[in-house]
């Protein structure tokens, strides 16, 4: 059995609390993600996917609910060093290689900048060694280092955040769609990029997106947000291979395929949310259908889903 190395327990984040417009952007999700593994979570923009990454990482203080990163609570109070400790641990990289990096700083100092935080070396020598080996790790090279980051494509700015969240040797990295402002033909560099890096590291990662296709290709385990909530929770191959909450069978109807026939006679699904017409009091509640395979449904529900479950 894996180890866990993240516990997400009923994890609220909620803005404009108490008033008319208040958002309930991430609303009780419950969910582990064990050491190793990449769990990719997706859903349409707006779902509370990115809200979800930056409360779990403290980017915001949680409305309500634990975050668990090796069994010590996230949101706990914590001392100066206490929280620097932490943010050695865990790293983030960022969705647009533009504005994550300070284009007033040379990439050395973008790179070191963690290095320096936390005293990671003894001399400038080994400072500049430390940034010419993660430079070389993402593919670029030494001599980009003094560069700014005005001088580099938005596929290399995406390796310098890679390089950046490197640094510090962290065991676990939240990717906030670092492939969505890049070209398709970029995409799967920095995606095998990733994959390499896990597998040379021992990388955990979440990887927050919502192109399917490419979540599939890096994920083991995939979960699906639909406004602030989980509702399905489970591989790769059985989410692909046997959907079964309605709005995931939605989604996955809206990947195009590279075949002119098979996408004009297609039908796509839309999803309606009456269609669960939950009464008041309803338990509503992620269940497992299947071992491993959770989907958020009532009583009602269950029992219909375990029939109509596909068993390999």
């Amino acid at each position: 059995m894996a180890e866990k190395l993240l516990e997400i327990k009923n994890l609220k984040q909620h803005f404009n609390v108490g008033r008319p417009n208040e958002v309930k952007a991430v609303d009780g999700l419950t969910f582990d993600i064990y050491k190793g593994e990449t769990l990719g979570l997706v859903g349409e923009s707006g779902c509370g996917k990115s809200t979800t990454g930056r409360t779990i990482i403290r980017l915001y203080d949680a409305t309500d609910g634990e975050v668990l990163f090796d069994g010590e609570n996230v949101h706990g109070k914590k001392s100066r060093a206490e929280l620097k400790k932490f943010n050695r641990k865990m790293q983030m990289i960022f969705q647009d290689p533009y504005a994550s990096l300070n284009p007033r700083m040379k990439v050395a100092d973008i790179i070191a900048e963690g290095i320096d935080i936390h005293g990671l070396a003894k001399s400038k020598e080994e400072r500049m060694k430390i940034v010419y080996d993660l430079l070389e790790t993402v593919g670029l090279n030494k001599e980009h280092a003094n560069r700014y980051p005005h001088e580099f494509s938005g596929g290399q700015r995406q390796r310098i955040g890679i390089a950046r969240a490197l640094a510090v040797d962290p065991e676990f990295i939240i990717a906030d769609e670092p492939i969505s402002a890049l070209d398709v033909s970029i995409q799967a560099q920095v995606v095998n990029l990733l994959k390499k890096l896990q597998k040379e590291k021992g990388l955990t990662y979440l990887f927050i997106a919502h192109d399917l296709s490419m979540v599939k290709y890096i994920s083991d385990r995939i979960g699906v947000m639909y406004f602030g909530k989980l509702v399905e929770l489970t591989t790769s191959e059985k989410l692909y291979k046997n959907p079964l909450h309605p709005y995931t069978q939605s989604l996955l109807s809206a990947i195009p395929l590279p075949d002119p026939e098979y996408e004009r006679s297609r039908k796509r699904k839309t999803y309606d949310p009456n269609v669960h017409d939950y009464k008041d009091g309803e338990d509503v509640q992620m269940r497992e259908v299947a071992p491993g395979h959770f989907v958020l449904c009532s009583e009602k529900e269950f029992v219909q889903y375990q029939a109509q479950y596909k068993h390999d």
